[in-house]
C-alpha cells in the first residue's frame, strides 16, 4: 500500500487510541485479542483430534469412537462460546469507537461555522459531509477492526500450524540427475509459495475495485441527496410543475450509480473467478503432495487428514489478503473519503473571519477615537469574493445603540455578503467589528431555519428547548407577530418548515428576536415575504419591545426608509453613508 494511504490511515486510527477512552478501549481490545488466541489454540487441538479420530477409524477401534466424539463436542462448544463473545465484544468496541469519532467529527463540522465555510469556499471534492459522518465513520471502524483482528488471528494461526505442518510434512526426496535432493517441510514451503503468488495475482485482478468503490459511495450519496433536496423544496417543484425535470435528474444520477455498479460487478466477477479457483485448487493440492508418503506407508490415515487440515489452516492464513481483498478495497476508498473530509475541515477552520469580532474598548479609526462602549463600530471593513473580486473597500462606521441602519444597493453589490462578514461567517476580506462588552447579536437570514421537533423548539432556536420562556410569554409573543392561531400548538411536533409559509416563518424569526432580546439585530431581507403593512408593524414592534437595540437591515423596498435613521448605499465596491430625513 502507498505511504500516503498508510499515513492517512494512521492519522484516522490513532485519535481514539490516544483519547480519554484509551484505557477502556485497549482493555476491551486486549480481551478480544486473547479470545482470538484461544480460538487458534482450540483449532490446534481440533487438528490433533483429526489424527486420533481417523487413526481410530482406520484401526476399527470402536472403543475410542465415542470418547473422541465427546472430545470433539467439548472443544466445539467451547470454541462456539468464545467465537460468539469475541464478535460481541468486537461490536461493543465498534460502538464505542464510532461514538467517539462521530462526536469529534460533528463538533469539527459545526464549530467555527465550518459547515458553512465548506460551501462558500467551494472545497474541491468535498461532497456529502453527512454521508462521511454517518456512513464512512461506521465503515472505517467496522472494516478496520474486522481486518486488523482477522490479520492478527491469521498470523497466529500461521505460526501455530506452520510448526505442525513442518513436522507432518517429513522430507521429500526429489530425483535430480544421478542423485536426489531432500526438501524438509516441503508442504510448508509449497504453501508459502502458493500464497505469495496468489496474493500478488489478487492485487492485479482486483486493484480496480478501490477506485470503483470510492466512486460508488459518491454516486449513491449524490443520488440520495438529490431526492432529499427535492423533498425539502417540494412546494416550489410543484408550483413549477417540475416533476418531469426532477425525474430526469434523478434518473441521470441513478444512471451513474448503475453504470459504476456494473463496473464493480465485472471486477468482482473476475476477482471471484480467481479467488474461487484459487481456493478450490488449495483443497486438492495437499492431498496430491501428501499422497506419496501415504501410499508408501509412511503416514497413517489420521496423519493424512491432520496434514490436509494443517495445510488448509496455513494456506488460509497466508491467503488472507486474497480472501479479504474486496474488503480491503472498500476500506481504502473509505479512508480516502474520510481523510479528505478531515483535511477540508482543517483548511476551512484555519481560515480567519474576514472581520475580526472584538468586544469593548476603543481604538483609532479614521483619525478619531471610536468608542465601542455604547456603539457598534466597523473599522476598515473590506469584503471580497472567493475569487478576489472586491465588493467593499476599507469602510468604517460607528452605529450608536438604538440607531437603525438600512443597507441598500443593486442586486449582487455585496449587501448580504457584508452581513455575513460582520457575522464572522465570511472568510474573504479584512477589518474589525467592535461592540460593547457583553452585548448580544442576532442575525436573521431571509429564509429562517426551523429545526425538527416541537413548535416551542422552533420558536426559541438556537436556545435549548429546556430554556424556553413560560408558555404565557410564548403565546404573547406569537400574538404580537400575528401568529395567535399557533398559540395552542406550541407542543405539537412536526416539520414546521413544511407546514408554515415563508411569511409565517419570517414572523417566527421576529418572535425569536423579541424572546432573546439581543442588543444588535442584523436583518438580511428578513421581511421579503411579508406585505408592506405587516412589515411596518413588525419593525414598529421591534422599536417598542427593544427600544435600545441597534438595527442593521438589508432590503430593497422603499417603505423601509421610514423605519431607519440612516442609509448605507453600496455600489461598485464603494459605500456612501447618508442620513434619512424624518418623515
Amino acid at each position: 500500500m502507498k505511504i500516503s494511504f498508510m499515513r492517512a490511515f494512521w492519522r484516522l486510527f490513532r485519535g481514539y487510541w490516544r483519547s480519554e477512552e484509551k484505557t477502556r478501549a485497549v482493555g476491551l481490545l486486549a480481551v478480544v485479542i486473547a479470545m482470538n488466541f484461544a480460538m487458534v489454540y482450540l483449532l490446534v487441538q481440533l487438528n490433533q483430534w483429526y489424527n486420533e479420530f481417523y487413526n481410530a477409524l482406520q484401526a476399527y477401534e470402536y472403543g475410542l469412537f465415542w470418547p473422541l466424539i465427546g472430545k470433539f463436542t467439548m472443544i466445539a462448544f467451547i470454541y462456539i462460546g468464545i467465537a460468539v463473545y469475541a464478535i460481541y465484544l468486537r461490536q461493543l468496541l465498534e460502538i464505542r469507537w464510532r461514538t467517539w469519532m462521530t462526536g469529534k467529527y460533528l463538533t469539527a463540522w459545526l464549530e467555527d461555522q465550518a459547515h458553512y465555510r465548506l460551501q462558500v469556499t467551494g472545497s474541491g471534492g468535498m461532497d456529502n459531509p453527512d454521508q462521511r459522518i454517518q456512513e464512512d465513520i461506521d465503515l472505517f471502524v467496522s472494516l478496520t477492526l474486522q481486518l486488523l483482528l482477522g490479520l492478527l488471528k491469521q498470523i497466529t494461526t500461521i505460526a501455530a500450524f506452520a510448526v505442525v505442518l513442518w513436522e507432518l510434512s517429513g522430507v521429500l526426496a526429489v530425483p535430480l540427475g544421478g542423485g536426489t535432493i531432500e526438501i524438509p517441510g516441503y508442504m510448508l514451503w509449497f504453501s508459502l509459495l502458493y500464497s505469495a503468488i496468489g496474493t500478488a495475482l489478487a492485487h492485479v485482478v482486483g486493484r480496480k475495485l478501490i477506485s470503483l468503490n470510492y466512486e460508488q459511495q459518491r454516486y449513491e450519496a449524490d443520488f440520495r441527496f438529490s431526492m432529499a433536496r427535492m423533498r425539502e423544496n417540494s412546494e416550489s417543484v410543484a408550483f413549477y410543475r417540475g416533476e418531469d425535470a426532477e425525474n430526469a435528474g434523478f434518473l441521470d444520477r441513478f444512471g451513474l450509480v448503475i453504470k459504476n455498479f456494473r463496473g464493480l460487478m465485472r471486477q468482482t466477477k473476475f476477482l471471484n473467478f480467481y479467488a474461487n479457483s484459487y481456493m478450490q485448487l488449495a483443497i486438492i493440492a495437499p492431498l496430491i503432495l501428501a499422497a506419496p508418503r501415504y501410499f508408501a506407508g509412511e503416514m497413517a490415515l489420521g496423519g493424512l487428514m491432520q496434514t490436509v487440515s494443517a495445510f488448509g489452516r496455513v494456506q488460509d492464513g497466508l491467503s488472507y489478503f486474497v480472501e479479504a481483498y474486496d474488503t480491503i478495497a472498500k476500506l481504502v476508498s473509505v479512508i480516502h473519503r474520510l481523510y479528505g473530509f478531515t483535511e477540508h475541515l482543517e483548511e476551512v477552520r484555519a481560515l480567519a473571519p474576514a472581520v475580526a469580532q472584538i468586544e469593548g474598548g476603543s481604538f483609532e479609526t479614521g483619525g478619531a477615537t471610536a468608542d465601542a462602549s455604547h456603539a457598534l463600530v466597523m473599522d476598515g471593513v473590506t469584503v471580497r469574493l472567493p475569487n478576489g473580486a472586491q465588493l467593499l473597500s476599507s469602510f468604517s462606521l460607528a452605529l450608536p445603540a438604538g440607531k437603525r441602519l438600512l443597507v441598500t444597493g443593486p442586486s449582487g453589490c455585496g449587501k448580504s455578503t457584508l452581513l455575513r462578514a460582520l457575522a464572522g461567517l465570511w472568510p474573504f476580506g479584512a477589518g474589525r467589528l467592535q461592540r460593547p462588552a457583553g452585548s448580544r447579536v442576532l442575525f436573521l437570514p431571509q429564509r429562517p431555519y426551523l429545526p425538527l421537533g416541537s413548535l416551542r423548539r422552533a420558536i426559541v432556536y438556537p436556545l435549548p428547548e429546556t430554556e424556553a420562556p413560560a408558555d404565557e410569554e410564548l403565546r404573547r409573543v406569537l400574538t404580537l407577530v400575528d401568529l395567535a392561531e399557533l398559540a395552542s400548538r406550541i407542543d405539537d411536533v412536526d416539520d414546521w418548515s413544511r407546514i408554515l409559509s415563508l411569511g409565517e416563518q419570517q414572523r417566527i424569526a421576529f418572535a425569536r428576536v423579541i424572546l432573546t432580546r439581543p442588543d444588535w439585530i442584523f436583518l438580511d431581507e428578513a421581511t421579503s415575504a411579508l406585505d408592506e403593512a405587516r412589515e411596518a408593524r413588525l419593525y414598529d414592534l421591534l422599536r417598542s419591545e427593544l427600544p435600545n437595540a441597534g438595527l442593521v437591515s438589508v432590503g430593497h423596498r422603499s417603505t423601509l426608509f421610514a423605519r431607519h435613521d440612516s442609509e448605507l448605499s453600496l455600489a461598485g465596491g464603494t459605500a456612501e453613508l447618508r442620513a434619512i430625513p424624518a418623515a
